[in-house]
């Protein structure tokens, strides 16, 4: 691979509109994206989603690895994909206690996903809710406790990877104490790291021990642990704590870096390189075209300058490609798809908890 393409790799993109563009493609074909994430604003139908996704394979087939093609799909109010039958908040999940039921309901976000060409979901959240004031997670989140949280955000996690779709836990290190959000400006969470690895962590090192796929880095700066850099973009929380302290080896993305919280207060194309010196695999830049250009120049600077070595590049694109071929990913069109029989499986299924 050369060294555009290692870059292109390291980044998921937002894309606009319902329909690609020439924008789409360029993204594609010249800046080699390593995959694309859709938002509500890219959905109308499941035909016109389908027909989104296949003209974005077909234009990346002259690239060395096929797309990561990801949506943000976790039930309640967090949901994307046009003619599903609407899955429950994670809060009400939770209330539930009942496993099976979880994992049942993972199967749901994963075959939901993976009918519509997605085969990347950012789901579950992991995030434990202690704090009622928190704006952004709420009943997104499982509980208020880390064991409900561990065993029904695991049980998700490994029903959503039971369908051959990858399966993204967030928000390490945990965004449930926050009052800010983050898409907004920057929360600032003053925890020890004793106080966060005995209790927001836990769910998170529940996940790794039973085989997560990929964590997402929240956009929270904890002073205590790191004074100058949000844990997104922080060596000490990535590589010290989760890489080395909870011994995570796998893929590791952060979250949009198009948040005010990164926008405001450190600049998109310095947190991009920063990202990748802290240990991230994965630059999430979910809005803005634009954005893709500056992130990639950033990062070719930092190899210029020395801030940035290509062999850490490498690390990280090794993890990506060991990732796509465990679900062997392949840019293959997908048919529009019938949704009658899953949505009745819902059905039944929340009958069990009405």
């Amino acid at each position: 691979m050369t060294l555009d393409e290692k870059l292109g790799t390291m980044i998921i993109a937002g894309v606009e509109g319902t329909s690609a563009t020439e924008k789409t493609k360029t993204m594609i074909q010249s800046q080699h994206v390593g995959g694309v994430i859709f938002y509500k604003n890219n959905v109308n139908t499941p035909e016109g989603l389908v027909t989104y996704v296949n003209q974005i394979k077909k234009w990346n087939q002259q690239n060395p690895t096929p797309l990561f093609v990801s949506i943000d799909e976790e039930g309640g109010k967090v949901s994307r994909l046009p003619g599903i039958k609407k899955i429950p908040t994670a809060r009400s999940i939770g209330d539930t206690g009942d496993l099976t039921y979880a994992q049942n309901i993972g199967e749901f976000l994963g075959n939901a996903s993976k009918l519509m060409g997605m085969n990347v979901d950012y789901a579950p959240v992991l995030d434990i809710n202690s704090n009622p004031n928190n704006p952004v997670i709420g009943n997104r989140s499982y509980g208020t406790t880390s064991e409900i949280v561990s065993n029904m955000g695991r049980e998700v996690m490994k029903g959503i990877q039971s369908t051959g779709t990858i399966s993204v836990v967030k928000h390490f290190p945990g965004h449930g104490d926050t009052s800010v959000d983050s898409h907004l400006d920057l929360p600032i969470v003053h925890k020890s790291l004793q106080q966060l690895q005995s209790f927001e962590w836990k769910p998170f090192e529940d996940a790794i021990q039973q085989g997560t796929d990929a964590v997402m880095i929240a956009h929270i700066l904890f002073p205590k642990i790191d004074k100058t850099y949000p844990a997104s973009l922080s060596s000490t929380i990535i590589t010290d704590q989760l890489r080395k302290k909870i011994g995570y080896n796998g893929v590791v993305i952060t979250d949009d870096l198009t948040m005010g919280a990164i926008t405001k207060n450190y600049g998109i194309g310095n947190a991009a390189t920063q990202a990748v010196k802290a240990g991230s695999d994965i630059l999430l830049v979910a809005h803005g075209y634009e954005n893709i250009s500056d992130v990639i120049r950033s990062l070719k600077e930092g190899i210029t300058n020395g801030s940035l070595t290509e062999k850490r590049i490498d690390e990280s694109v090794l993890r990506i490609l060991m990732l796509k071929e465990k679900y062997k990913l392949n840019d293959k069109p997908i048919s529009t798809p019938d949704l009658n029989e899953l949505n009745q499986d819902i059905r039944e299924e929340l009958a069990k908890h009405p």
